[in-house]
């Protein structure tokens, strides 16, 4: 009975052990990837936000600067399942970002900014990735309307256009350091881990960024009165951008849950030194609380989902090994056991040879 009991743990034991490998190394890789099809919107809100705006006046847009505006940052993310580097079940996503901000409280203004892009991801990493067939950008910024269609850049197939990470950090986050991209940059930044928060109930990890003044744009022609310059029509200038933003990472998914951002952008003539120029976006914007209690919702479904494929396999490693021990220590006593008789019996025959010698 118990040799039976023996090979039933130690059954039982290599099982749990071979399904937990099975889970983590197999299942987990499957199912751990960025979908082929997002549709997704996010909303971030600002108030007492100063931007430069153009107006329509009936025959023509005019630039001008204005304080104590409500703004609100639309983005759509969606994926291209006709890119030639998609296929279903494939490690390769193609996504496509759109964002539009806006004045909730001017309504005479014509948008303040947008931007659309598209870039080939790593469903397992996050990280981008080539070769990409249609990766591209397209920046609208303090520029009239009229000529914010030729502001395109494409990217070279072999070449990564946006490096890095751009919307999610990878599944199981660590509290380190990751390459974040920047578009308004066009560069990396170090997203460095800060500290375990909370969001919502949900167990997160707090990260920041930070952008130094950068110059974006030189030779920029504006004009001269939006920069104090009454004698000239026209006048060349710099554009510089800083930024700090902090994000709310699940260490599970990897998603964005919450995030805030800070911006500003100075327009710099000749001879200038930067923080004496003409400020033209000052403010901070926040994704709301919508938007950030849709995430929470996706993080805990999607996390239980991956704690299958994580927590999972260590318990089975574990209650397979004590199974395994368990049936080998059974097995050890009952070979004890088994020796014993033998032993005895063989005792007693050399001492009935030796009484009858």
């Amino acid at each position: 009975m118990r040799r039976a009991l023996s090979y039933v743990l130690l059954g039982l034991g290599v099982f749990a052990l071979a399904l937990g490998l099975l889970l983590r190394f197999y299942t987990y890789p499957q199912l751990a990837k960025v979908p082929l099809d997002p549709d997704r919107t996010t909303v971030a809100e600002g108030d007492d936000i100063t931007a430069m705006v153009f107006v329509d006046t009936g025959d023509r847009d005019v630039p001008e600067i204005r304080d104590g505006l409500s703004l609100t940052s639309t983005t759509y993310v969606s994926g291209d399942l006709r890119a030639p580097e998609v296929r279903e079940g494939g490690d390769v996503a193609v996504w496509s970002e759109a964002t539009r901000v806006l004045a909730d409280n001017a309504p005479d203004v014509q948008p303040v900014s947008g931007s659309i892009r598209k870039l080939c991801l790593d469903r397992h990493t996050g990280q981008a990735r080539v070769p990409c067939e249609d990766q591209y950008i397209r920046v609208e910024h303090d520029r009239d309307p009229a000529e914010r269609a030729d502001d395109i850049i494409e990217g070279e197939r072999d070449r990564v256009q946006q490096p890095g990470y751009n919307f999610k950090l990878p599944f199981g986050t660590e509290q380190r350091t990751y390459p974040w991209y920047v578009l308004e940059i066009r560069d990396t930044v170090d997203l460095g881990f800060e500290a375990e928060d909370t969001v919502k109930g949900l167990d997160v990890y707090r990260f920041s960024y930070q952008v130094e003044p950068t110059v974006v744009e030189s030779d920029m022609t504006v004009p001269g009165r939006l920069v104090d310059d009454e004698d000239e029509d026209t006048v060349e200038v710099d554009r510089y951008f800083e930024a700090e933003r902090t994000m709310w990472i699940d260490p599970v998914t990897g998603a964005v849950i919450a995030l805030e951002q800070s911006v500003k952008q100075e327009l710099v003539r000749d001879g200038q030194d930067y923080g004496a120029g003409t400020t033209v976006f000052d403010g901070t914007l926040a994704l709301n609380d919508e938007t950030v209690e849709t995430h929470v919702a996706e993080a805990e479904q999607n996390g239980s989902k991956l704690w299958f494929l994580t927590t999972l396999p260590t318990i089975l490693w574990v209650a397979g090994t004590v199974l395994i021990v368990v049936a080998g220590l059974l097995l050890l006593g009952r070979a004890r056991e088994d020796d014993q008789p033998r032993g005895r019996q063989g005792r007693s025959r050399a001492s009935h040879s030796a009484r009858v010698g």
